[in-house]
This record gives structure tokens, sequence and C-alpha cells, in this order.
């Protein structure tokens, strides 16, 4: 059974840079384990799985090792698809999903995620966090799956060396670590070793975690992002009462067709 495949570059305008992720269109649901066999082969951070419904999307990701309930590289990455090889006419894509209603809109270059914004509260260490980290944040938070670390400059961040055989230890989908930016409102890194992922390249997802945070601490609703792996990411951020939303482009790498037994 061919099916169709993409690979593409979210959050850059350019390729080999942003956060590489596999979409695949359907036109109705392979079971389970067959899409986690997939996503596991393309050994991307994760890979996307979208079926249309009447007007709608349903969209769903999964890293190589499980399911996930929110990722936003990889549903900007698979609204580009739909805008640009899927012959979607319109300016909105509408997704259901595990975390609710997903929208994504065209504007010029950018596309631009509406996701719901995420809740944290301050809470002291986990047993074996700071260790893990190699530097004791001035803020710790914990937000619906992720902790968020604070730090007070973009060189701490930048030298961060996680012991991820530790980290993986730590009950929470991953790890934000975050501070003010040289060039940008904040910059931040993303450690999810629970899930497979020892650092990914940016994460869309953390971002409804970082935009609320730098929000309420910069007194501003729009804020400029990048996130410090080694491929970089660049994203404009709006906090909008309870949703956030964020933008950035999208490249194609990739473009095939996989054969499934």
């Amino acid at each position: 059974m061919p099916l169709r495949l993409y690979q593409v570059d979210a959050f850059t305008p350019k390729l080999f840079r942003g956060n590489p992720a596999g979409v695949c269109p359907l036109e109705t649901w392979l079971p389970d384990e067959l899409m986690q066999k997939i996503a596991m082969e393309n050994n991307l951070a994760e890979t996307a799985f979208f079926v249309r419904t009447g007007e709608r999307f349903r969209i769903r990701w999964f890293t190589p090792a499980v399911e996930v309930d929110l990722c936003g590289h990889a549903t900007l990455a698979s609204a580009f698809v739909i805008f640009n090889k899927e012959h979607f006419s319109g300016e909105k894509i509408e997704f259901d999903s595990r975390s609710g209603r997903l929208c994504v809109r065209r504007e010029g270059d950018l596309l631009t995620l509406d996701f719901p914004a995420d809740a944290y509260q301050p809470v002291a260490p986990p047993v074996g966090l700071v260790e893990a980290l190699g530097a004791e944040p001035a803020e710790l938070h914990r937000g619906k799956t992720d902790y968020l670390a604070v730090y007070g400059t973009q060189a701490e961040i930048e030298a961060l060396s996680p012991d991820f055989g530790k980290l993986g230890k730590i009950e929470a989908r991953g790890i934000i670590a975050t501070a003010p930016g040289n060039d940008v409102d904040f910059v931040s890194r993303f450690f999810a070793p629970q899930v497979g992922i020892d650092e990914d390249p940016v994460t869309g997802s953390a971002h409804t975690t970082l935009t609320p945070y730098w929000a309420s601490r910069l007194g501003k609703a729009e804020m400029s992002a990048m996130q410090l792996s080694k491929r970089r990411g660049w994203l404009r951020v709006r906090l909008n009462g309870d949703r956030v939303e964020i933008s950035g482009q999208a490249s194609v790498y990739l473009e095939g067709r996989i054969e499934i037994a």
C-alpha cells in the first residue's frame, strides 16, 4: 500500500534549519501500531498523520517512541503541506486533535498556529532535576506536561549540557530551559529524553508555556523568540487571552512515497 510522505523543515525559511517533521496524509486511519512504526522508521522528532473530515482535518503526532498530545512544528509542517501540496483553497485550516481544536492561518509567508495557552505554577525542583540539567535555574515552574526552568542569560542556556540519562528519569514530557535573549525577547532549549528526543530543534508546543510566562514578565503580548538548538529556529509569538499564536515559516525537504506491505 503506497502512502505519500513529506519531510518539512518547520520554523525556518531555509532548508537544514528549524525542526524537521514527517507529514503523512491519509485517506483513512492506519492502525496505531503501524503509525508508530512509521514514525520510528522516519526517526524524526515527530511524524504527523492527518485525515480530512469534511471541512476540517483530524491530526495525530508520533515521536519515534510514543504518541503525544500536542506538537507545534509538525502541525505547522502539516498545514504547509495542506496549503501547498493538497490544493487547499482557504486561508485557515482547522484541526481536531487530542488537545482540542487547533487552527492554522496563512499570513503571507508566515503560518500562524492558534494553540491553547498552558497554565503553569512555581514548584520545587524534583529530585535529580538540577543535577541532570547541570545548572540551577533561578525559577522553576510546572505546566501541563513540562517543567519550565528559567535562567538569567542566553549564555547560560547555550552552556547547558544535560545528563540525558538522568533527565529521562524526571516525570514529565520534557524540560524547557529559557532566558532573556540577546537579539530576541527570549530564547529557549527543549530536552525530552522521556519521549525519545534528547533535544528537540524547535518546539512549538513549548511556546504555549513560554509565551504566557514571558508576556507576564515583559509586559507585552507579542514577542520574538529563538530556540537555541544546533539547527536554530525563529518564531513570532503572541498571547491572545487563553490562546497562544505561534508564527513561522517552513520549507519542504523531501516529497516521496513509502510502501506498506
